[in-house]
């Protein structure tokens, strides 16, 4: 009987550490890496969660949320990338250089903005956003903000661009 509950314990003990050290997302999938980011995207709609659309006045340094619809990401392998915005009644039209990374620990998308004669590594501030999925043809990355007494998010959905 002692054998038994002896292998029993060593049998779920050896499930539970083997699940530990298995990548996750906040989705249940396998963490996204930087291959499933790379590429060029298509920003096609943002989405509120537990806040109004009201709420929102500015996003990730520019006027309005509204300016990223429609917007196309390019996000090479190396880090670097640029986001283009097209030109609307309350947003120019402009690229914008950025430096990017993923972090599959925090599941994380972070990114800096950098201008003309600036490199990466001397910008201190920048943004990091919630990386809820990435697959070959759509992405999702949450910007979590304070609202109320709680945490809400603006919702970025993205497909793959064709070529």
């Amino acid at each position: 009987m002692k054998k038994i509950f002896l292998i029993a314990v060593l049998a779920l003990s050896t499930i539970l550490i083997l699940d530990s050290c298995s990548p996750k997302t906040t989705t249940g999938n396998v963490a996204a890496k930087r291959g499933n980011v790379s590429g060029n995207w298509v920003l096609t709609n943002i989405t509120f969660e537990r806040i109004p659309e009201i709420a929102v006045k500015s996003f990730l340094g520019e006027s309005s949320y509204k300016c990223f619809i429609g917007s196309t990401w390019n996000l090479t392998n190396s880090g670097n990338g640029t986001y283009d915005l097209l030109s609307s009644t309350s947003c120019a039209a402009k690229t914008q250089n950025i430096f990017w990374s993923v972090s599959t620990a925090d599941e994380t998308f972070q990114f800096k903005r950098i201008n003309e004669g600036e490199k990466p590594k001397n910008i201190t501030d920048g943004y990091r956003l919630m990386l809820s999925s990435a697959t070959n043809d759509s992405m999702i990355i949450k910007s979590p903000i304070e609202y109320g007494s709680g945490s809400a998010f603006i919702v970025m959905n993205f497909t793959k661009a064709v070529k």
